[in-house]
């Protein structure tokens, strides 16, 4: 999205803010102006996972995934051992970040981010446009992860809750002061499958409304007017609702998007490597991963282990997170 027009949705589920030349690249170093962060300088106080090593079949088994997102073919990849956060990181974590370094996050330097309609909070005048074929996406002024629903809102009563219009780029200068790193497509698809092999969704394969209690923050009603919030949630839920899956990973799927530190080719899975994949060397959008709360079977079927997407380093939106991971684990 530009400030003058919003720009048509890179996939189906996020809009993308429009940048000359595409996506913007990731300095080694991030920086406050002219003021580099210290690596490994901040404390990071998110519990955390042990996935074990391992070989699982990446990818969709159900054949449920879109074509043009690349869910296929099925592979095997072996992983290293790695840690992983329990949660996202949430609004609390990431305010200590802000605190102690005085970053501005890419929704603040621009000005604006992109709100779900039902979600905003915000005069008629700071809204700046609506996402061509996806009108449910404004552009608002004043909307950043301290005002997920635009400038009269904020996320005093929201701390347990996951940090939303984050870029990658913003996420990839917290990991830097935490000294931890995105987790690569593969790392998280192992870790949200929690070693349950092939299995659609954390849990298992039943969808995560039959026949008991919610097990994930979806889209219940008629989308993308009326939520029935049958889950409780119309948009984020606190980072541990619900369940965790066997790893101990609560919400990998649904509740909000998770940057990951790949880029992104719908046709990287008919090239990738067996062992350690990091995705491919360039491109011109990074990988989302989970689905949000604004995923829907009649729209976005995208709340699924092996399910994919996509958007620009530069992109921020109210329904997109991250977690992180810590150097790999040696046995």
């Amino acid at each position: 999205m530009t400030e003058d027009s919003v720009a048509h949705p890179r996939s189906c589920c996020a809009p993308a803010r429009e940048t000359s030349g595409g996506g913007s690249a990731q300095t080694s170093v991030p920086v406050l102006g002219a003021v580099p962060i210290s690596a490994g300088s901040g404390p990071h106080r998110i519990e955390q996972c042990t996935v074990p090593a391992q070989t699982f079949e990446m990818g969709d088994q159900d054949g449920v995934g879109y074509a043009a997102d690349g869910e296929t073919p099925v592979h095997p990849v072996t992983l290293d051992a790695f840690s992983i956060d329990a949660t996202s990181v949430t609004n609390a974590d990431f305010a200590a970040f802000v605190e102690a370094t005085g970053y501005r996050t890419e929704s603040e330097t621009f000005g604006f981010s992109a709100v779900f309609h039902l979600a905003l909070a915000a005069p008629e005048d700071a809204i700046i446009g609506r996402a061509s074929g996806t009108p449910w996406w404004l552009g608002v002024k004043g909307a950043d992860w301290a005002h997920p629903g635009g400038p009269d809102s904020t996320v005093e009563d929201l701390e347990d809750h996951p940090v939303v219009h984050v870029s990658w780029n913003d996420a990839q200068a917290y990991c830097h002061w935490a000294g931890r790193t995105l987790p690569t497509e593969a790392q998280w698809e192992a870790a949200s499958r929690g070693g349950a092999a092939g299995q659609r969704y954390p849990w298992g394969p039943e969808f995560p409304g039959d026949g008991q209690a919610w097990r994930a923050n979806i889209w219940q009603g008629r989308f993308p007017v009326d939520n029935t919030v049958e889950d409780g949630f119309l948009t984020t839920a606190p980072v541990r609702t619900f369940t965790p899956n066997a790893y101990g990973l609560w919400q990998t799927v649904g509740n909000v998007w998770e940057w990951c530190a790949d880029w992104f080719d719908p046709r990287y899975y008919t090239q990738s490597p067996a062992e350690n994949p990091a995705g491919p060397g360039q491109g011109s959008a990074r990988v989302l991963r989970g689905g949000s709360f604004l995923c829907h079977d009649s729209y976005c079927n995208r709340y699924r282990n092996a399910a994919r997407s996509s958007n620009t380093p530069d992109s921020a939106m109210s329904n997109t997170g991250f977690r992180t991971v810590g150097k790999p684990l040696t046995s």
